[in-house]
C-alpha cells in the first residue's frame, strides 16, 4: 500500500491523540466540574440515578469530575493509560445513558458516544512510546 511507511509514525499518531483528548478533558470538560463545587457534583452525580445508583450523589458527580480532569492530566503524560481509558469509559457511558434517557438531540448523544469509542480504542492501544508508562513500565 502507498501509505505503508506512515505505520512507523504510530506511536507519534497515539501521542497526538491523547494530547488533544486530553486537553479537552482537563481544561474543557474537567476543570468547569472540579470548579463547580458541591453544588455541582451533587448534579452531576445524579446521573448514576439512570444505572439504578440513587446514594451519594456528591461522591459520584466527585469522582465523574476528577476523572475527567485527572484523567485528561494522565492522558496527556500517557501515565496509567489503561485505567485511566477504563475509568473514562466507565463516565462516558454514564454521560451515554444519561442523554438517552433525557430523550437529548442526537448530536448531544453522538459526542459521548465518540469519546466512548476514543477510550474504548486507547484501552487495546495503550499509550505508545511517546508516554510515561512507556518509561517506567516498559517491558524488557
Amino acid at each position: 500500500m502507498a501509505l505503508s511507511f506512515l505505520s512507523k509514525y504510530k506511536d507519534f499518531g497515539l501521542l497526538i491523540l491523547r494530547l488533544g483528548i486530553g486537553g479537552a478533558f482537563l481544561l474543557v470538560h474537567g476543570w468547569p466540574k472540579i470548579s463547580g463545587g458541591p453544588e455541582f457534583w451533587v448534579k452531576q452525580g445524579a446521573s448514576m440515578g439512570n444505572l439504578g445508583i440513587h446514594f451519594a450523589p456528591m461522591f459520584w458527580g466527585f469522582m465523574s469530575s476528577i476523572t475527567e480532569f485527572g484523567g485528561g492530566a494522565l492522558l496527556i503524560l500517557g501515565l496509567f493509560n489503561r485505567p485511566v481509558a477504563f475509568f473514562m469509559m466507565c463516565n462516558m457511558i454514564v454521560a451515554v445513558t444519561f442523554h438517552l434517557t433525557h430523550l437529548d438531540p442526537w448530536s448531544r448523544v453522538i459526542e459521548a458516544i465518540e469519546m466512548l469509542s476514543v477510550f474504548i480504542a486507547l484501552f487495546f492501544t495503550g499509550p505508545g512510546k511517546f508516554s510515561l508508562d512507556n518509561l517506567f513500565f516498559k517491558k524488557s
